[in-house]
């Protein structure tokens, strides 16, 4: 398919009703994150890319002015991706705030465990290799995980507020939650099991404070 005749069918959504048809630019983006959870942005080379997504250079140059700027926009996806987990996980009403984090992790390893291991965060792997990304990736990264720690940091609060946990900075320990958790993660995918996953929310947990054990709180800024 030329570079015209795909830009037709998308602005006239040609084949879009079709049963299995998905617009290129998403065809694109989901193999991109596909690819990039596995070997990072510099090992992933863009014809043999374009090759398993069944696309034509042409039409990749359509939708992204360069690999670079196709790495912003994968990024952007599996953000919003991510949270969407994060979102199901963390914001079940119908688990207390502490077990819905343990359902946010087991989630986590079922996905692992689907790909047998061979997939990591690709915010985690790219963040590997910073000092070769462009130079704005490093914050966008960064904003990304800050985002995440939101979320986390929020259930903390709830945990708080249920009498989960004692009095607490949810902030920094949302913080650690996620450097503790990309390295989970990494170690996971060397031992190809879920054991380091299981490993860091139990101990996780059990670091917090107790109810019982009363200290000076420095509470979430809204």
């Amino acid at each position: 398919m030329t570079k015209s005749t795909d830009n037709h069918r998308e602005l006239n959504g040609q084949g879009r009703n079709q049963v299995g048809y998905a617009p290129t630019r998403d065809v694109l983006i989901r193999c991109g994150m596909e690819v990039m959870t596995q070997q990072g942005f510099a090992a992933t080379g863009l014809d043999a890319l374009l090759r398993r997504a069944t696309v034509p250079k042409g039409s990749f140059y359509h939708y992204f002015e360069s690999k670079a700027d196709y790495g912003r926009e994968i990024m952007k996806a599996y953000d919003s991706f991510f949270r969407h987990k994060l979102d199901r996980a963390l914001d079940d009403g119908t688990l207390a705030p502490l077990a819905r984090m343990r359902a946010f992790v087991e989630g986590a390893k079922a996905g692992m465990a689907k790909y047998s291991y061979t997939r990591g965060c690709l915010v985690g792997n790219l963040s590997q290799e910073v000092e070769a990304l462009p130079d704005d990736y490093r914050s966008a990264l960064d904003e990304i995980v800050k985002g995440w720690q939101r979320k986390v940091a929020h259930c903390l609060e709830r945990a708080y507020e249920a009498g989960e946990i004692g009095s607490a900075d949810c902030d920094a320990l949302a913080e650690f939650f996620w450097i503790g958790w990309e390295g989970a993660v990494m170690r996971a995918r060397l031992v190809k099991n879920g054991v380091p996953l299981d490993t860091f929310i139990a101990g996780f947990v059990a670091g917090l404070p107790r109810p019982d054990e009363p200290k000076a709180r420095s509470r979430r800024k809204s």
